[in-house]
């Protein structure tokens, strides 16, 4: 089966082309696909064109939106390094309230690539209007990273925004400007991180106070799966897509379970868990790679229309499980 990558996007002539959510027979309804893109990427590349090809033909009558943060893929990619992350997720708050089919429909889904799933996380709690059924991420990083990404040889943009977060990254320049660095997370570093994290810190409600919105809104999610790629180099640590803490120097890995943002429920993740609507998954493979097959079983299992009493109850409250 060949791999799709995904830093690549879908060209903006397929979103024109997308259908609205519809009905599919007398007893289902399907809901609409946003999907935010990971570092690196933009919508004009060929790589998501197919993703948003497969999610079409897997659950046909599937409206896709591909959030983008500029009006050319240029300007899209240079927003996912340069940034303002809560700038970023009050835009898109913003851009999806704005679009005539998403803001109609009863709900929508949503799916993460990379940094592009704690973001979706982020809209989620921020705003969550219109708000999302089923959350799936891939290899997000959740619980941050504690490294930052190696870059290609000639990628000046990646390169230069590398060099800011090693350099400065709890300064007021990189927490407001340098987007990996608002989800930086070094568990040896904890009180700086919490004193000038612009995003993660916030997010994930790690600061004395808990902001209940945050907490109500993940819990009102259906489902909300987290997939961690098993040969992750790119993402360090790769525990993080798990919401898991990896300690730097022994690599002790302590699970999202054992951990005070589960054990006193920060986020609503155990409320998630008990209810049986938090997945953890692993795929093989190096960040991002991912296979036709299992792209198509996540839509099957994750997107599929809404069968019965599904598309007429609150979102939140619907429990879909795969057949």
């Amino acid at each position: 089966m060949r791999s799709i990558p995904i830093l690549a996007s879908l060209a903006a002539s397929a979103l024109a082309s997308a259908l609205p959510p519809k009905v599919t027979d007398t007893d289902s309804t399907q809901l609409p696909l946003v999907i935010w893109h990971g570092l690196g990427d933009d919508f004009e590349r060929e790589g998501l064109k197919e993703v948003v090809e497969l999610a079409e033909s897997t659950n046909p009558g599937t409206y896709v939106h591909l959030i983008r943060l500029a009006e050319d893929g240029n300007g899209d990619r240079q927003a996912t390094f340069l940034g303002n992350v809560t700038e970023q997720i009050a835009y898109v708050c913003d851009q999806l309230a704005a679009d005539p089919i998403l803001r109609t429909a009863p709900a929508i889904n949503a799916l993460g690539f990379s940094q592009g799933g704690q973001f979706l996380r982020g809209y989620i709690e921020r705003c969550n209007a219109p708000p999302v059924h089923n959350l799936v991420t891939f290899g997000s990083q959740h619980n941050g990273i504690s490294e930052f990404q190696s870059c290609s040889l000639g990628d000046w943009l990646c390169s230069g925004a590398e060099a800011l977060l090693r350099s400065g990254r709890w300064t007021n320049f990189a927490q407001s400007r340098v987007v990996p660095a608002q989800y930086f997370r070094d568990p040896t570093d904890m009180e700086q991180y919490l004193e000038y994290s612009n995003f993660l810190a916030d997010i994930n409600n790690e600061r004395e106070f808990k902001n209940e919105d945050y907490r109500k809104n993940l819990m009102s999610l259906n489902r909300f799966a987290m997939f961690m790629f098993e040969e992750d180099t790119t993402v360090v640590p790769k525990e993080s897509s798990f919401f898991a803490e990896v300690n730097g120097t022994t690599g002790e890995v302590t699970p999202l379970h054992e951990r005070p943002i589960y054990k006193e429920d920060w986020l609503g993740l155990r409320v998630l868990d008990e209810e049986g609507k938090l997945d953890f998954r692993t795929t093989p493979g190096q960040h991002m790679r991912l296979t036709e097959k299992v792209l198509k079983k996540t839509f099957e299992e994750y997107f599929a229309p809404l069968k019965g009493e599904q598309s007429t109850s609150s979102p939140g409250l619907v429990v879909q499980r795969a057949h």
